[in-house]
């Protein structure tokens, strides 16, 4: 499963890739606006340091101005993806971006069906919210099992971007279920090497190496 970190803070790319295990980047104009810098001048920077798929949302909500607003986001840089909603219009634009080869990430789903349109239009990736899901009792991991279950069935190529990542639970079962992709904040990123036995460990073993060999 790939791991790409969902922040528009440099830092925290830089943090994640330098664990070695940064896949891409997601972002979104309301993570961008809370770094205090502009849009294009932050994703150029993260483009920089993450090689990998790094996505970039629209702000439009028509046709239109999701077309001016994902070819001015391209020229950015080579490996921008560009973010647009599961919408009808979303879609229609997902399809003429990728009729021009450009890769797109269908965001903001949250239902399967939603998934089977957008992988018809070609998309590189889908984004299902599971905590969003989770937060208004559903269940957001169903949603990976049937878009998982439907693209098997018809060997549909987009990738499942598990979103709205919450916790390393989350995480595990991402991976469990077979997402291609999960997203999510470097903690969570970070708590999947924490383990109290694994710091208990630790402590026994430098006590073991201190009674027997002292200081040294």
């Amino acid at each position: 499963m790939h791991l790409y970190l969902d922040s528009a803070s440099l830092d925290d790319v830089k943090k994640a890739h330098d664990l070695g295990v940064l896949d891409g980047v997601t972002t979104n104009p309301s993570l961008i606006a809370k770094e205090g810098v502009p849009y294009a001048k932050r994703l150029e920077e993260i483009c920089r340091v993450c090689k990998g798929p790094v996505s970039a949302e629209v702000i439009a909500t028509d046709y239109e101005g999701m077309l001016r607003e994902g070819r001015e986001h391209i020229k950015i840089a080579s490996n921008i993806v560009v973010k647009l909603p599961s919408t009808i219009d979303g879609v229609r634009a997902c399809k003429a971006l990728a009729d021009q080869g450009v890769k797109t990430n269908m965001t903001l789903c949250f239902q399967s069906l939603q998934a089977l349109m957008v992988a018809k239009a070609g998309a590189f990736l889908v984004s299902p919210f599971i905590g969003r899901l989770d937060d208004i009792g559903q269940d957001g991991m169903g949603l990976i099992r049937e878009i998982k279950t439907i693209y098997t069935n018809y060997g549909l190529k987009t990738k499942i971007l598990a979103a709205s990542v919450r916790h390393t639970n989350h995480l595990l079962h991402c991976a469990l279920l077979g997402a291609d992709v999960a997203t999510c904040p470097l903690k969570v990123i970070t708590d999947c090497m924490k383990h109290p036995l694994t710091d208990k460990g630790i402590e026994i073993f430098l006590a073991d190496y201190k009674k027997a060999f002292g200081g040294q």
